[in-house]
């Protein structure tokens, strides 16, 4: 039921208390506040209604808690009313809470305000009432005093009816309430007291949202300092759901259901997408019910009408797309692969313009955007507003001293030279406001004169690699990413735009660009930070390819285009993203030779299939002389490479100066526990301890089994 607030509870009841607390935690909504104030200081010059809506536990309530204190400082009365009380939704029973919540009968109701300059009104949970909105407008309001203000707050925007009257035009504000600004959110996690250290990881999985804060201060609190947050929503179910609760009205069918959870994992939808992706609608009516669809998912108050289509609110989607990952991983999976086979369809359609080409990449990568590997590299921001330029004669100039600035003159005197032989091979990476974010250099081997290529350290080396192991055929390409310059940083670790949008051209170009050879990446040093992002796009170290420059060494990833073809890897990246067990392409034959680096990438992967021997038939090592002399008679190579691994695994348990280094391997891939972090706390390591002590287990295992591949096999 509706209450008029009190202006002046006594200092020894608990609700002055809870006020209190509610006042203190109420942070980061000062423009809405201001605004209100300017209307109570002057409401003869401002609107008459303010019309506040936005998603469920987005904080409406507690702006109608401030707003009331407001009033109470403005030396007005606040009168509080909630949708709930309004029972059943009509004329009638809305007048009846009204003057329940005035105090008295529904006669005389409007009088009892006077002109109204006393008093405040206040509508919360405005959604129920729906039923009313028309007669609201058109009848009651009008009816009330001149100087009464009136705050409306619900899920929905008000009807186009309220937009269309020209009447209301002047009188009506309306506020789409969104998360706290970061800022907000900082002071919020400030007051709670919650650690520096864990604060910008809830700001990026709660996007601001009051609720999400709230119950991930109370996941903190449970868990104490020490408390370790899921690294997103997927990783805490109880979270999704009670966000869910609160964030999603129910949907009215399975096919509303599907297209919401369409809409919680695309970035964009559109009605094409729809039927595209939901072959459950009916043939004959698909575009009629795709627009059905698409139209119910317009009103709905997380979801914004943007020029690629609708878009919903980052928070909204992350619950969307987390709790279809955790109740139905299997579904989650087809309805990935379906959207970004579309995205793809559409990226490879002749017709398509530049703009929206590159904003069906964007779409396609954001699929990504929550994998731990892959999703981590992205600078999600320049993907939505960079753009790339071609290199004229004056950018030249720039382009080398920006590269002498960033990565040495020698470096540079390279840039200078490929500008004279390949201009066309740079691309420039521009903000929306034309800023220079830095540039790339995308260098055509295959048709570079023989003489620049060799004289060039990084085109030598990538060269001769494709020329050991697989020479192009006529007309196939060989292209070598030799150049990358970010504007800003030149820290690798750091998210770069220019990065960023090298990923996003090289995606694009792999899905458009005719038969290709060899595809290499040469612009990074830093090995292993780049190995699992490169790896999960299938470009795996070249130790063989990489060069130095000046006092720097460059590292060379590749992929060979014959080996595993486009169609390929769609699928294998797609696999990749959803978690999936991956078949693993690799030479395969009696006489497979691999390097060090390839056989230990291969130990690793061994080691974390261990306690799934099946997935270990497509490792390399099953056609290696190890395993090939180690494979009984009847045994399978992928059992003969299991057992080999556990018994190196074993050895370590031998020499007391390594044994805990094989307990540390028993808990991790023998007898693995559920998580790393457990397995440590088995163990009782710190955990920076337990990485420490695995990784120089992994090099030791990895040792011995190299040291018996170069013994050929035996002991």
């Amino acid at each position: 039921m509706g209450t008029s607030a009190d202006p002046s509870p006594s200092p020894s009841r608990l609700a002055s208390r809870i006020d209190s607390s509610r006042r203190r935690r109420f942070v980061g909504r000062t423009a809405e506040v201001e605004l209100f104030e300017s209307a109570l200081a002057v409401p003869a010059e401002s609107f008459s209604v303010l019309f506040v809506y936005g998603p469920g536990g987005i904080g409406k309530s507690s702006l109608l808690d401030a707003y009331a204190d407001a009033a109470i400082r403005a030396g007005r009365q606040p009168l509080r009313l909630d949708g709930y009380a309004v029972s059943p939704p009509t004329p009638d029973g809305l007048r009846a809470a009204l003057a329940d919540a005035l105090g008295g009968s529904p006669d005389g109701f409007a009088e009892r305000l006077g002109d109204g300059s006393d008093w405040v009104l206040l509508i919360d949970t405005f959604e129920l009432l729906a039923p009313l909105e028309t007669w609201l407008r058109s009848r009651f309001l009008p009816q009330l005093p001149a100087d009464l203000l009136i705050v409306v707050a619900g899920r929905r925007a008000p009807s186009a009816e309220w937009l269309a009257d020209p009447g209301w035009r002047d009188l009506l504000r309306v506020i789409s309430l969104r998360g706290l600004p970061p800022d907000g959110t900082r002071r919020y996690l400030e007051i709670e007291q919650v650690p520096a250290e864990l604060q910008q990881q809830v700001i990026r999985l709660t996007h601001g949202h009051p609720l999400a804060l709230s119950l991930v201060v109370d996941a903190i609190r449970r868990g104490g300092a020490t408390a370790a947050l899921p690294a997103s929503l997927a990783e805490d179910p109880d979270l999704v759901r009670a966000l869910l609760n609160r964030l999603i009205d129910a949907a009215p069918s399975r096919l509303h259901l599907a297209a919401l959870q369409v809409c919680g994992h695309a970035r964009h939808v559109t009605e094409a997408m729809l039927r595209a992706v939901l072959p459950e609608l009916d043939e004959g009516e698909s575009a009629a019910s795709a627009a059905e669809l698409f139209t119910w998912l317009r009103g709905l108050t997380f979801v914004d009408e943007v020029a690629a289509g609708l878009r919903s609110h980052d928070l909204a989607r992350d619950v969307l797309d987390a709790d279809l990952r955790w109740r139905d991983p299997e579904q989650y999976g087809v309805l990935h692969r379906r959207i970004r086979a579309y995205l793809v369809d559409r990226l490879q359609t002749r017709e398509i313009t530049p703009a929206d080409r590159r904003s069906a990449m964007t779409d396609l990568l954001f699929l990504v955007r929550n994998h731990p590997v892959a999703g981590a590299h992205w600078d999600w921001g320049a993907l939505g507003r960079g753009y790339t330029d071609p290199v004229t004669e004056a950018d030249r100039a720039g382009l080398i001293e920006l590269t002498e600035r960033q990565q040495g003159p020698e470096q540079a005197g390279w840039v200078a030279h490929w500008l004279r032989r390949q201009p066309e091979s740079f691309l420039l990476f521009r903000d929306a406001d034309a800023t220079l974010l830095g540039f790339a250099g995308y260098l055509s081997l295959d048709r570079a004169d023989p003489a620049d290529r060799d004289a060039d350290p990084g085109t030598r080396a990538m060269w001769a690699y494709a020329e050991q192991y697989g020479p192009p055929r006529p007309g196939e390409l060989v292209k070598a990413w030799r150049f990358l310059v970010d504007r800003v940083t030149t820290d690798e670790r750091q998210l770069q735009a220019a990065g960023t949008m090298l990923g996003a051209f090289h995606a694009q170009d792999i899905l458009l660009r005719p038969r290709t050879a060899w595809d290499f990446i040469g612009t990074y040093t830093d090995v292993e930070f780049w190995r699992s992002f490169l790896g999960h796009m299938d470009f795996r170290h070249l130790p063989e390819a990489d060069y130095r420059i000046g006092t720097t060494d460059y590292a060379v990833f590749g992929h060979d285009w014959r080996r595993v073809g486009i169609a390929e890897w769609i699928d294998l990246t797609a696999a990749r993203e959803l978690g999936e067990p991956v078949t693993e392409p690799h030479r395969r034959g009696a006489d497979l030779v691999l390097s060090h680096e390839e056989f230990a990438t291969a130990v690793r992967d061994a080691l974390r299939r261990l306690s799934r021997p099946a997935e270990l038939a497509e490792n390399p090592l099953t056609g290696s002389a190890l395993v090939r002399q180690a494979t009984g008679t009847d045994q399978p190579a992928e059992a003969a490479l299991a057992a080999l691994v556990r018994a190196a695994i074993d050895e370590l348990a031998a020499d007391p100066r390594s044994e805990p280094l094989h307990r540390v391997l028993n808990r991790t891939f023998v007898r693995p526990a559920p998580t790393q972090e457990k397995a440590a706390e088995l163990l009782d390591l710190p955990f920076s301890t337990y990485r420490r002590h695995r990784d120089r287990a992994v090099d030791a295992v990895v040792a011995r089994l190299w040291q018996r591949e170069l013994d050929g096999g035996g002991e």
